[in-house]
């Protein structure tokens, strides 16, 4: 039975299947239809099923289940289940993983129970998970693997391909040896294939390269990402600050860093904090409520702004039905350039240097949609309400509010960058006031003006 149908969704006649085999307590079938399932397939599953089912799948799967699996699913689902689990079968489905993978699980549980798993774990896996999670967050102390090949200079060819071959300690996949001098301070490093490549009496010193891309325990994972992305790495090595090779980082963890910032930003963007759809109401509501208020005061001064010409509304009805027209061009508009300039900041792609030359293009973005923004909603009004003056008022402020918008879009997330705070969070809210107060009072007055009507 396949596990995905032809929209790559979990095949649902399977899921039903596997509850069916729970329900009953039938464990070979349960091992039969999710025994040797994918990582990602089983942590998806997981996430399918009940809180009381997952454990028991877990349970019933034994020695088959791969806690890697845990490292796919959401943060609330991950807690759940592993503190509805024995202590003594965590802490063994954890001393199977990477260590990676093992960080990635305990760091979000709370230090009681990463302190009863770690106890469980032999001495030298339980020190070397205690020192990864001592990094602080987000940084290449989190991500570091610490199982990889670290030789002396001092070697042959000869001898490495022996030792691998004759390792029954490997790591699961690697794809270049280090080198290391006596203290464990990172020399270089060798491909496989160039290793493979070379006759078995040269010594390692000789073909080894110096090792030109390597970060730091504490550098910020964001930037460990740009490094993967800019120069196309498939590993990379991390030192400690006396420059001993402390474990790699592999492509696939940052593939999910690269992911997780990405969503950040996105999420940030809307006001959103680190939320997951298996959070519930209370901590939903919680995530989404700071910004909302700061909202309902930027939204305060724009009702303050639309009520110092509440004569010249009461004047011309048409004013108030056309205002939501140039407040939301104006949105729009600002919130293109918002997305453009936070995703830029984040890649570290708009800076000092060329801050002049992206202001000035964008600037002459606004404009020219601003004109044919202007001229098509200006046209519409003038036929809708039999009136080319109210044509022009509104098309000139709807030029005014998008090269407004195009302006603020980049100033505001480069000014929130440069005071320390985090663009993407706060940015929307910012921009959606100056673009609202803009919008209503330079149509407003532009009417007033125009058509000569108190203020």
């Amino acid at each position: 039975m396949p596990v995905r149908d032809d929209n790559g969704h979990l095949n649902l006649v399977w899921v039903k299947a596997v509850e069916e085999a729970i329900a009953a307590n039938d464990g070979a079938q349960v091992k039969n239809l999710a025994g040797d399932l994918h990582e990602a397939d089983a942590g998806e599953l997981i996430e399918t099923l009940s809180p009381d089912d997952r454990v028991k799948l877990v349970e019933m799967l034994g020695e088959a289940f791969d806690f890697t699996a845990l490292t796919e699913t959401d943060e609330q689902v991950r807690l759940k289940l592993l503190e509805d689990l024995p202590a003594e079968a965590v802490a063994q489905g954890i001393g199977e993983l990477e260590s990676d993978d093992a960080v990635f699980i305990l760091e979000d549980m709370e230090q009681d129970e990463q302190d009863k798993i770690l106890a469980e774990l032999p001495n030298v896996d339980s020190t070397q998970l205690r020192r990864a999670l001592e990094y602080p967050e987000d940084t290449a102390g989190r991500l570091v693997q610490t199982d990889f090949i670290a030789l002396p200079p001092f070697w042959t060819v000869g001898q490495v391909i022996d030792h691998i071959r004759g390792s029954s300690d490997l790591p699961e996949r690697f794809y270049e040896i280090y080198v290391v001098d006596p203290g464990f301070r990172l020399l270089g490093a060798v491909s496989l294939d160039r290793l493979l490549a070379t006759k078995r009496s040269k010594k390692i010193s000789k073909i080894m390269e110096e090792t030109r891309h390597l970060v730091r325990v504490n550098e910020d994972q964001e930037e460990v990402a740009r490094k993967f992305e800019r120069y196309n790495l498939v590993s990379l090595a991390v030192t400690d600050e006396a420059d001993r090779l402390v474990g790699i980082i592999t492509v696939d963890d940052i593939v999910d860093v690269i992911q997780e910032e990405a969503q950040e930003d996105m999420m940030g963007l809307a006001g959103v904090g680190d939320e997951e759809i298996s959070d519930d109401v209370l901590e939903t509501a919680r995530s989404r409520i700071t910004w909302l208020v700061v909202n309902v005061f930027t939204a305060l001064l724009a009702a303050t702004v639309i009520s110092m010409f509440e004569a010249t509304i009461e004047m011309m009805v048409a004013l108030a039905v056309l205002m939501p027209i140039v407040a939301s061009m104006g949105g729009n508009s600002g919130t293109q350039t918002m997305a453009v300039t936070v995703r830029a900041i984040a890649t570290k792609d708009l800076n000092k240097r060329n801050l002049f030359r992206v202001l000035r293009r964008e600037l002459l973005v606004g404009l020219i949609n601003g004109v044919v923004l202007g001229i098509l909603i200006g046209i519409i009004a003038a036929i809708w309400f039999a009136n080319p003056e109210i044509g022009m008022v509104i098309a000139t402020a709807v030029l005014l509010n998008t090269v407004c918008s195009a302006l603020f879009g980049l100033l505001v997330p480069m000014g929130l960058n440069q005071v320390g705070a985090d663009p993407a969070l706060a940015s929307s809210v910012f921009v959606t006031m100056i673009t609202d107060v803009v919008g209503f009072f330079s149509f407003l007055f532009l009417a007033a003006w125009w058509f000569g009507l108190p203020f």
